[in-house]
């Protein structure tokens, strides 16, 4: 392991790129469960749901496209976007700092 990856901003670093990423997965997951038509019923499509409306709760209803998978995948994607880049950001901040 490097020697950056053994001080504590560079362990708070990587917990913030790693909690960012996850945010990334969840909003990319819900995405991906709309445009497939996911049965809406079922637990886990519930659970991530809500994580995605709660995460993207200020991007959500940004766009007002047409199309209703438009709306999703620019209002969600773009909250998947802005986590992963400030996220990494701040990371790489706490890693040169």
């Amino acid at each position: 392991m490097s020697p950056r990856y053994r001080t504590g901003s560079g362990s708070a670093g990587t917990v913030i790129a790693v909690v960012a990423d996850v945010m990334a997965v969840i909003l990319g997951l819900w995405i991906l469960m709309y445009l497939l038509d996911a049965n809406r019923a079922n637990d886990l499509v519930r659970f991530i749901h809500g994580a995605a409306d709660w995460l993207a709760g200020w991007s959500r209803d940004l766009f007002t496209f047409d199309e209703a998978w438009a709306r999703v995948v620019a209002g969600y994607g773009l909250a998947a976007v802005v986590y992963l880049f400030i996220g990494h950001a701040v990371a790489n901040r706490l890693h040169r700092g």
